[in-house]
């Protein structure tokens, strides 16, 4: 079956399955060091009061037969073991049923989390995380060779990532379609990374030269990934540089990445060997006749679910980040239809004094990746996700991405949560809990050349007002 065989893509697909488990790495220990003040039993949006109210037919994933915070740690670190041990190389080595059913495990392990993650896990790279590693299970192992329809799925996947965020780009904003939006991105991004400074001070005609250079990727470049080789080498390696440009100038989480080793599955070994010099031991061999089968049936499955990202795309209303079933399969992809044009940071404080007077004095929390401290240099941080830092920069946007965690999160900081206190890069608190925390709402700009060289600040700001008032666990006495 000379027809299923892609013998030139034996390293291209050895290079994705060992980014795609170290992403998978990544994506599991962000389960394991935030689950328990985001979704624990004790948590902001506790998982039990999730299943409690949404069916498994809804949100399909393990935790609706039984949950515990002991069970949710040891699925994400079950999955954290399982890309440990395929990045290492044994999955790529065992068996072809084992090899997939490794891939299928890490795929429904976190599936289940997703599906139970709420506001916190509300990102397009979940879905686009999971349809990848979905695809990952009928890639083969080390000694079969890839199969053709896998990877064309995994190009079809790509195209629908670029050109649907492309498209959700030219029929949003304005400032895309006059080339103006980024003299604005890189400074009211959510999570600025250390270039970012750099990046907004850019001149503005190198801005218009970005925003053009991203459109043409985007909108034009994703056509030729169904093209010969080497026309669709070149088209993906033209989408890897952009990537690799949106990597250093921002913190993404994984998304990046993902797109990246996409990339990276479409180009040929011959090109793949220069960087990565291995080969295949003896030549893959070919692929048993249920392998085809299950690959055949995955292809048409694929094709049916494709009706609906494609009628998104072609619709008037497209949408961003939409999963049209349960189990995360063959999405629509896009980002930033919109972009901000002053960055507005919540900024929470707290205070020791048990009554408040004109002259009490406020300490403010300081977050690990989003703007607190007007000095701090911005961190990078991805591919891993700080989920609280990307919900705070939704908060600041609007009132109503925070409604349903804010208030329990200046909760357990009057509590002294430690899991909570774990996520903030400093704790104004240490020997006791505050009496009294609030919320200010601040408009953030980065700092000029002059104002960087004379202040040593990265950000300026400005007092806008109050985003909550003083809040007490302890009711006042009258």
């Amino acid at each position: 079956m000379s027809w299923f065989r892609a013998d030139d893509y034996w390293l291209s697909r050895l290079v994705f399955e060992r980014g795609l488990a170290a992403v998978y790495l990544i994506a599991f220990l962000v389960a394991v060091n935030q689950f328990r003040p985001l979704l624990g039993s004790d948590g902001m949006l506790p998982i039990p009061r999730y299943i409690a109210r949404v069916p498994f037919r809804r949100s399909p994933s393990l935790f609706h037969w039984r949950y515990s915070d002991r069970i949710y740690a040891a699925t994400a670190w079950s999955g954290g073991l399982l890309a440990a041990a395929t990045l290492a190389g044994p999955t790529g080595w065992a068996p072809l049923p084992v090899t997939m059913l490794i891939w299928t495990l890490m795929w429904l392990l976190y599936l289940s989390i997703v599906n139970v993650g709420q506001t916190w896990y509300g990102f397009g790279w979940e879905s686009l995380l999971l349809e990848a590693g979905f695809l990952a299970i009928f890639l083969g192992d080390d000694d079969t060779a890839p199969p053709v329809l896998t990877l064309f799925l995994l190009r079809w996947l790509l195209f629908r990532l670029e050109f649907g965020a492309g498209l959700i780009k030219l029929r949003g904003d304005a400032c895309w379609r006059n080339l103006t939006c980024l003299d604005y991105h890189h400074e009211t991004q959510p999570m600025p990374g250390p270039l970012s400074w750099f990046f907004h001070r850019l001149a503005k005609p190198l801005h218009r030269v970005e925003v053009l250079a991203n459109h043409v990727t985007q909108v034009v470049v994703p056509f030729g990934l169904f093209a010969p080789q080497p026309v669709a080498g070149v088209a993906a390696g033209v989408m890897i540089v952009t990537q690799l440009w949106l990597v250093i100038s921002g913190n993404f989480s994984w998304l990046n990445w993902v797109a990246i080793l996409l990339g990276l599955s479409v180009l040929p070994d011959g090109f793949l060997r220069h960087l990565v010099p291995v080969s295949p031991p003896g030549g893959p061999g070919a692929a048993p006749l249920p392998f085809v089968v299950a690959v055949v049936a995955l292809t048409a499955l694929c094709a049916v679910l494709s009706w609906w990202p494609v009628r998104n795309m072609l619709g008037r209303h497209q949408r961003m980040n939409a999963s049209f079933n349960r189990w995360h399969l063959v999405n629509a992809y896009g980002a930033f239809g919109s972009v901000t044009r002053v960055r507005r940071e919540v900024v929470v404080e707290g205070t020791a004094d048990r009554e408040l007077t004109p002259a009490t004095v406020w300490r403010e929390y300081e977050f690990k990746g989003k703007p607190t401290d007007l000095r701090r240099m911005p961190r990078q941080f991805a591919p891993y996700h700080l989920r609280l830092d990307w919900l705070m920069w939704f908060a600041g946007i609007s009132r109503a991405y925070a409604q349903d965690w804010f208030g329990a999160f200046l909760a357990k900081l009057l509590q002294d949560d430690r899991p909570t206190l774990r996520l903030l890069r400093r704790n104004p608190f240490p020997d006791e809990p505050p009496a009294y925390v609030r919320a200010l709402v601040y408009e953030y700009h980065f700092t000029t050349w002059r104002e960087r060289r004379e202040t040593g600040a990265w950000w300026k700001r400005t007092l806008i007002g109050e985003y909550t008032p003083p809040t007490t666990l302890v009711p006042r006495t009258p």
